[in-house]
């Protein structure tokens, strides 16, 4: 109960009401209040003048009495003596000459009622009353002007309007009140619960339906309203159902999109480098760099070609797959780069897409854990041999093709790399004079001595044996 009342005063709306409510009532009441007044102030010196006239009349009589002026003057002087309310006196005759003024002197002359048989005039401070009777209305031959005490009816008509006032805020307070308490349970209390319910049906759609949605409480689905109100109510629920469920199927598909984006991306990494892949997402056309120094490996199974009309053709993929997964893991091992796969030859690089300093020590290291990996796999139609040939230079690298995409590299030194391995000798490394430069102090190199290589001619070769410290 009280929780509630204290809600309706934290409302603004309810506030609102409350505020024009009561300021409606108090204008209402404030325009009654005015004639009320005026009706009251009127009655307040109808009573004073009635009281004063006792006073005049008596005065009108003794002027009618065969007496002197001075006794008159001094009859009057005795009646203002004795009078509570009249404050004072002043006797003109005919022609406007004062005869005397006894008292207060009234601020009304004889010119004032000039043309009228009564005027009346209330003072500034509302505290005095003045009252001018014409010699016709007093059928004497004198004007009476006489000064009456109205601080008693200024008292009076302040205590009407604080009662007034009183009247006025304490039915305004009920009626204000009985309002709020009315609108309240019909009108405000609905709101705030169906704002409270917005709040949690925003909540829940905002974690985009993680929470069971029929656990969730609203009060628009128990409330049973025939009016306005209960419409709105009946709309967010509809609302909240039909927003529910496209998240939940928004979220189903995002979630298979995410999934299949996932396997697209993990498709083009394994085709491409990363970078190479985001240049490509980024759409551009023409992915083309030249790089100073890279170091090329080309590996090939001896005798892979004869082995394959002497096994099933599954058994020789299963093989071949064996062999270059394992060569695949030391790549990614080394930070290598893989270019390609042709038939029973492997290409790999080292020195891009992202330059670096030891790409000549990294493939010199992967080419003696591929001749080892190798003679790890067991082949039950006899052992696996290689021949490799390694070359260090510039090349340029980049893809090509609208289909099939194929990251490759294309100069002298991946030719020369090539022919390291088909000149090679079956279970040697051989390696370039560019490479045994880069790696002689790190690594044993038996000289092999000038070889004959097609397009170049007699070149300097060299047998890698392993990393120094190592060997024996």
């Amino acid at each position: 109960m009280w929780f509630h009342s204290f809600r309706l005063c934290q409302a603004r709306l309810s506030r609102s009401i409350a505020f024009w409510v009561f300021l409606s009532l108090v204008i209402i009441e404030a325009i009654i209040l005015i004639p009320s007044y005026r009706k009251e102030e009127q009655r307040q010196l109808n009573n004073l003048e009635n009281i004063s006239q006792a006073t005049v009349t008596l005065i009108a009589a003794l002027s009618e009495m065969d007496m002197s002026t001075e006794e008159l003057q001094e009859k009057v002087r005795s009646l203002i003596a004795d009078s509570s309310i009249t404050l004072g006196m002043a006797i003109y005759d005919q022609n406007h000459q004062t005869i005397e003024i006894i008292g207060e002197s009234p601020q009304l002359t004889p010119q004032d009622i000039s043309g009228n048989s009564i005027i009346r005039r209330r003072s500034a401070d509302r505290n005095r009353y003045d009252i001018a009777w014409s010699p016709e209305s007093l059928n004497i031959n004198y004007i009476l002007i006489a000064r009456l005490d109205a601080s008693r009816v200024q008292r009076e008509l302040n205590f009407f309007i604080l009662r007034i006032v009183g009247l006025v805020v304490i039915i305004a307070i009920v009626v204000t009140l009985t309002t709020m308490i009315i609108v309240g349970v019909t009108v405000i209390t609905p709101i705030l619960q169906l704002r409270d319910d917005l709040v949690v049906a925003g909540e829940t759609l905002s974690r985009n339906g993680d929470q069971n949605k029929n656990s969730v409480y609203f009060y628009a689905l128990t409330a049973q309203r025939k009016d306005e109100l209960g419409v709105v109510m009946q709309a967010f629920n509809q609302m909240f159902k039909r927003v529910s469920q496209e998240i939940e199927q928004r979220k189903q598909a995002q979630e298979l999109i995410r999934l299949e984006q996932e396997k697209s991306e993990q498709l083009l990494l394994n085709i491409l480098p990363q970078s190479i892949a985001t240049l490509l997402k980024q759409g551009n056309k023409i992915i083309a760099k030249e790089f100073e120094e890279v170091t090329i490996l080309f590996a090939d199974i001896v005798g892979f070609t004869q082995l394959s009309s002497q096994i099933p053709p599954e058994e020789l993929v299963e093989l071949l797959n064996r062999i270059f997964s394992c060569f695949d893991n030391l790549t990614e091992f080394y930070n290598l780069e893989k270019i390609k796969t042709i038939g029973d030859s492997y290409m790999v690089v080292g020195g891009l897409p992202t330059p670096r300093q030891d790409h000549a020590e990294a493939i010199a290291e992967m080419a003696l854990a591929m001749q080892k990996s190798l003679n790890k796999i067991d082949c039950s139609y006899g052992p696996l041999e290689m021949r490799m040939g390694i070359n260090t230079g510039n090349v340029v690298a980049g893809v090509i093709g609208k289909k099939k995409f194929i990251y490759d590299l294309w100069g002298d030194a991946v030719n020369v790399a090539s022919r390291m391995e088909s000149h090679g000798v079956v279970g040697k490394i051989q390696v370039t004079e560019a490479t045994y430069q880069r790696l002689e102090g790190q690594y044993h190199f038996e000289p092999r001595g000038k070889v004959e290589i097609k397009g170049k001619g007699e070149m300097e070769t060299y047998f890698l044996l392993g990393r120094k410290g190592s060997l024996g």
